[in-house]
């Protein structure tokens, strides 16, 4: 018999033996807090519908996540073979168990990633799986887990209560009914909340940019065909999603360049845009115009701005024409954060009713800019490793280039931004352990104290971010 699949309890934890015991002190303060979500993109509709399911295994572990996807692609799978339909209706697999099967037998392309380390702990902690996933294994533990997704305690609301989640974020685009939100604020539940996203209706070089529009002000009650409609719009959207319980809005852009535009010519542009007829140049000019809108809007309701900068999406285009977005063909690129962000800190840095999370793929920037940015304008606030960075490295690396300059009362805690719901857990287990054994490493070589490292594990856990983002205590009855 091989032996039974299990997790170290001392995983992340250095070797060194004085560090490692404070350590296991600070993580055992921190493992079973309350888990804060503050940004990441699950299906409202799981939550709001009390009889939702997640599918088959291949619909809860490969086909919604592009981290499981894209490694596979590396290695010669094709998309098609993991059951990612296509945009022109050629074949793709439907056979779950046969889609199960070649992740499973390519699932040791997963060791040493963080991927590795969520999929392990999911299907271990979660789902209770005792042998180790391979090609051998695989149908054994499909039928395992299938059993187990019909019962009623591993619906997602049941599993919701079981995570022992406080508050979950989702990302919500600006024409989004939010009819499940809706839905879940009549039954009472104040603790999943959406969070204003209005990046396919602020960049004209979005495809459907008109549609967009179209469809924005639809949502809104508005018929847009000027830019004063087009910014009522928007603010109206903004209002409903706060009052659905929103603290925060999310913006992502390759460059995080802002710029003024006077009245007229943010109209010319958006007249141009709205015909198809808006230049690269002009296009990029109005995305950063709508940066300092967004900044505008942020001071004056009261939403938390959220910034991610640096991937150059869908890198891949024949990707993209066959598959669509999100299919994990977006690269990091190289990010200029203190000339770029400058008109928009200067015009709203210093203003109380801000705040604004930076979130980069280019860690060349965490000293040399998003440091010394953070630790002095007070609107600003460092938000967590994301993305490609989202690992026991990188978020040492994070904490390590960071806090020297920003502290980290300036960082905005963790953020687990996944569209795979049960590996929320695993995911803030990964940083909770991380963050505790660095704050040993602070205590065994005397820049802490242990009183002082105890105090600062539940704030990297939950405290950061409930403040960052506005969220309070999380409390469901108020």
């Amino acid at each position: 018999m091989p032996p039974r699949w299990t997790l170290d309890p001392d995983r992340l934890f250095s070797a060194e033996p004085s560090q490692r015991a404070a350590a296991r002190e600070l993580y055992a303060l921190v493992r079973d807090l309350p888990i804060v979500s503050p940004h990441g993109h699950v299906d409202p509709a799981l939550l709001a519908d009390p009889s939702a399911r997640f599918g088959s295994p291949a619909d809860l572990f490969v086909l919604p996540d592009h981290y499981v996807c894209r490694l596979l692609h590396s290695r010669g799978v094709p998309m098609e073979d993991l059951g990612i339909a296509t945009r022109d209706g050629s074949p793709h697999e439907r056979d779950h168990r046969r889609i199960w099967q070649r992740f499973a037998d390519h699932f040791y392309v997963f060791r040493s990633t963080p991927s590795g380390l969520w999929l392990s702990d999911v299907l271990i902690s979660v789902f209770g799986v005792t042998e180790r996933l391979d090609g051998n294994t695989a149908q054994r533990i499909y039928d395992h887990l299938a059993e187990r997704l019909e019962r009623p305690e591993f619906s997602p609301r049941a599993l919701y209560e079981r995570f022992n989640i406080r508050v979950l974020c989702t990302t919500d685009g600006a024409a989004d009914s939010l009819e499940h939100h809706r839905r879940l604020r009549s039954e009472g539940r104040l603790d999943v909340r959406p969070t204003f996203r209005p990046d396919a209706v602020v960049h004209p070089g979005t495809p459907g940019f008109r549609d967009h529009i179209e469809r924005l002000g639809a949502a809104a009650g508005i018929e847009i065909t000027t830019y004063a409609d087009y910014i009522r719009a928007l603010e109206e959207r903004r209002a409903t999603f706060k009052a659905l319980g929103a603290t925060a809005t999310d913006h992502g852009a390759v460059t995080p360049h802002a710029e003024r535009l006077g009245a007229a010519e943010a109209e010319r542009i958006f007249s141009h845009a709205l015909r198809g007829e808006a230049g690269a140049n002009d296009a990029a000019r109005f995305s950063a115009h709508m940066l300092m809108e967004m900044a505008r809007m942020s001071v004056e309701d009261g939403l938390v701005m959220q910034l991610h900068a640096g991937s150059l999406r869908n890198h891949h285009g024949a990707l993209l024409a066959r598959f669509g977005p999100d299919r994990g063909a977006d690269i990091p690129v190289a990010t200029e954060w203190t000339r770029n962000l400058r008109p928009l800190l200067e015009a709203y840095g210093d203003d109380p009713r801000f705040q604004l999370l930076l979130f980069t793929l280019d860690e060349s920037t965490y000293g040399r800019e998003l440091a010394p940015l953070a630790g002095y304008y007070p609107a600003v606030l460092l938000g967590p490793p994301w993305w490609f960075f989202d690992s026991p490295n990188g978020m040492v690396r994070f904490l390590d280039q960071v806090t020297e300059t920003a502290g980290l009362y300036n960082t905005a805690g963790f953020t687990d931004d996944t569209r795979a719901f049960c590996s929320i857990p695993a995911r803030h287990d990964v940083w909770r352990r991380v963050s505790s054994n660095w704050l040993a490493g602070l205590v065994v070589t005397g820049r802490l104290d242990a009183e002082e490292a105890a105090e600062l594990a539940p704030e990297c856990a939950v405290g950061l971010a409930e403040r960052a983002y506005r969220l309070g205590a999380g409390d469901r009855s108020t």
